[in-house]
């Protein structure tokens, strides 16, 4: 009887593997086709997910001259595969159908779709660990729940009382580079990247927990790593099942996930009491939770935790990236620095101190900054699902349906750019956006980032203190490659040459 159970169980597992792997795809594939949809030939279990890693190789393996057209660098697969198969296409992670939406009326539709039809997709288990459960892996209830405490924290009189810490941090970083040159008149070279990604933790650390960088350096430290073993995984097909094994990728995730949680709830319970009664995020946070008048609607010390590991993560990468373009992109276009920095000592004096009032002032510097983000986002692509059946412009799209976004490709669309899509012109900024789905480094609708008041306010102090004191100029050491490595970054450092005022 045993081996007969046995073997009706091993069949049933055959059987079932065989139905999902082998027989719904290929019904799938054939439904799309046939409405017209196509895209790059499909292997067998894993799809197209080695094409997409060779893609990546190749594109990495290359540097650009200094344009704007990076693409073909950053988001090969999107890149390669549209220019054969149209805008929109579809391919295959594994046995899961993607379709790669290049149409802003789609994308559109996608991301402000008022029902539920339409959300997250669900994270490989193994990247999931570096945002814990936090907003950006949150859905449904938990996450409105998430978001309504991340609201109160998030608002405008809020981020006005961390402005003073933004500023702090950023006279520190301008005072360390003045030190280099203390007493010379020669310009010197900086390497701004790492640079500003100690500038945007101090600058976390500060806002978020009341504490200095060097109190969070070792978070930081923990959550490079993790970058590092994430972007690995979002390459690769995850098998169920094996993050539970003991192989020595998976020993070291669950060590850093252990360190990084004991660091951050270390690091609530010394600064928790005192950050409740000032003003930082991680007090806000906890204040917010505890004025929700249901006990339903509270998050307790773990899921606080995962918010701070959001805060850590994105406070310190996406605004870093975010300054590295822009101080690179004002050192190649001369005439817009000029125009930046006029603009920023008329407003606070070459001397002066950033100040919440005036900040809206920066016209200049936020055309700069919305320039960047258009040609440079950090985020290059966002993901969504089918949560349902549902009718997408002119396809039927059956429920599991992923969607990539190609937020660097759209943000470049002639269309609505202009023949010039691919130049630094922050004068386009002058105008209201065209179209919604045309621009959107923050994301669009319900989920947009609860954070972009705070990050753009930090790059708008940032770039108005070293314009203050600096010109800029590109460095002939710099190489231009930029790629995704979970966010988009220059592969080879940012190399600029600064010259005291």
């Amino acid at each position: 009887m045993l081996p007969s159970l046995i073997l009706s169980i091993f069949f049933a597992i055959v059987a079932k593997s065989l139905y999902n792997l082998i027989w719904v795809p290929w019904r799938l594939h054939v439904y799309f086709r046939r409405q017209g949809l196509n895209g790059p030939p499909r292997r067998l279990v894993v799809g197209n997910s080695g094409e997409i890693r060779r893609l990546i190789s190749k594109a990495q393996a290359t540097t650009l001259p200094f344009h704007h057209g990076i693409v073909e660098r950053a988001a090969p697969l999107y890149h390669n595969w549209s220019v054969e198969y149209g805008r929109t296409f579809l391919y295959w992670f594994g046995s899961m159908p993607r379709i790669a939406l290049g149409e802003p009326e789609l994308v559109k539709e996608v991301l402000l779709n008022p029902s539920d039809a339409f959300g997250k997709v669900k994270y490989n288990p193994l990247s999931k660990q570096l945002f814990g459960q936090g907003l950006v892996s949150l859905s449904g209830e938990e996450w409105t729940r998430h978001r309504r405490i991340a609201n109160l924290a998030f608002k405008t009189e809020r981020i006005k009382d961390l402005l003073p810490g933004i500023v702090a941090s950023t006279e520190k970083m301008v005072e360390r580079w003045e030190e280099r040159n203390r007493g010379r008149s020669e310009a010197f070279e900086i390497e701004v990247h790492e640079e500003l990604h100690y500038l945007t933790a101090d600058v976390i650390s500060r806002s978020a927990f009341g504490s200095s960088y060097e109190e969070g350096k070792r978070i930081f430290q923990l959550q490079e790593q993790q970058m590092e073993l994430v972007s690995r995984a979002l390459r690769s097909i995850y098998i169920p099942g094996f993050r539970f094994l003991p192989t020595s990728k998976n020993r070291k995730r669950w060590g850093l996930e252990k360190e990084i949680r004991e660091a951050i709830r270390n690091v609530i319970l010394n600064n928790g009491e005192a950050c409740e009664s000032s003003r930082n995020l991680l007090g806000l946070m906890i204040s917010a939770n505890k004025n929700q008048e249901k006990e339903e609607d509270r998050i307790g010390i773990e899921e606080i935790i995962d918010e701070c590991k959001t805060f850590y993560f994105a406070g310190k990468e996406t605004t870093a990236n975010l300054l590295t373009w822009a101080l690179l992109l004002l050192a190649k276009h001369q005439e817009w620095q000029s125009k930046a920095r006029e603009e920023v000592i008329r407003v606070w004096g070459s001397n002066g101190v950033p100040t919440w009032d005036r900040l809206a002032q920066l016209k200049t510097v936020s055309m700069v900054l919305d320039e960047t983000l258009r040609l440079y986002s950090p985020a290059i692509m966002l993901m969504r699902q089918a949560y349902r059946d549902v009718k997408l412009g002119h396809l039927d799209i059956p429920s599991g349906t992923q969607f990539y976004i190609p937020m660097l490709s759209l943000h470049r669309d002639a269309p609505f750019w202009g023949d010039d899509a691919e130049e630094f012109n922050p004068q386009r900024f002058e105008e209201p956006r065209k179209h919604l789905a045309a621009f959107f480094p923050f994301g669009l609708g319900s989920r947009i980032c609860v954070g972009q008041n705070l990050a753009m306010a930090e790059a708008k102090v940032v770039v108005a203190m070293v314009l203050q004191r600096f010109a800029l100029n590109v460095a002939p050491t710099y190489v231009h490659a930029p790629m995704q490595f979970v966010t988009l970054q220059p592969q080879y450092g940012a190399h600029i040459i600064f010259q005291k005022i």
